[in-house]
């Protein structure tokens, strides 16, 4: 003869854990981009940064971890992205709105197409502000974090 088990909700916990500043764990990863397509690459960073990847995310705390990007230089862009993605800058003065495609932006510095990127897809205001501090991005394959041993995470 078969039992039924009856739940009884007053005893078991399903309450949301909200974790403090306090107690979240931070880890360091190390991506490479090298031939990496730069949304879908930096799309999962963001996710990271912002700790959506953790079963203990809170939406208000700055749950997220530290990453490492390096080889920034060999990036991909598909399409004709180089020459008709658009970067505009306004220096605040009349006439002022500054356009640059990513060929030029790429050129003066590899890691700022990366930087953008992310930055767009954190949130906007002070946590989103934190959560880009966390966001180390390098040329080249060399970075000066070694200390924090950091993990290779593949994308």
């Amino acid at each position: 003869m078969s039992t039924i088990k009856i739940i009884d909700l007053e005893s078991n916990s399903f309450k949301t854990v909200s974790i403090r500043k306090e107690d979240v764990e931070k880890k360091w990863f190390l991506v490479d981009a090298s031939n990496q397509n730069l949304g879908r690459m930096c799309s999962k960073v963001a996710k990271i940064l912002r700790g959506k990847h953790k079963p203990s995310f809170t939406p208000h705390v700055d749950c997220g971890d530290n990453v490492i990007i390096i080889n920034a230089s060999k990036i991909n862009l598909t399409g004709n992205k180089w020459t008709d993605k658009k970067y505009i800058s306004y220096t605040g003065y009349p006439g002022g709105q500054r356009v640059k495609t990513a060929q030029q932006l790429y050129d003066k510095n590899p890691s700022i197409i990366i930087e953008k990127a992310v930055k767009g897809m954190l949130p906007k205001g002070p946590l989103g502000r934190e959560m880009f501090r966390k966001l180390k991005v390098y040329a080249d394959d060399q970075h000066r974090h070694a200390a924090q041993q950091p993990q290779v995470l593949e994308i």
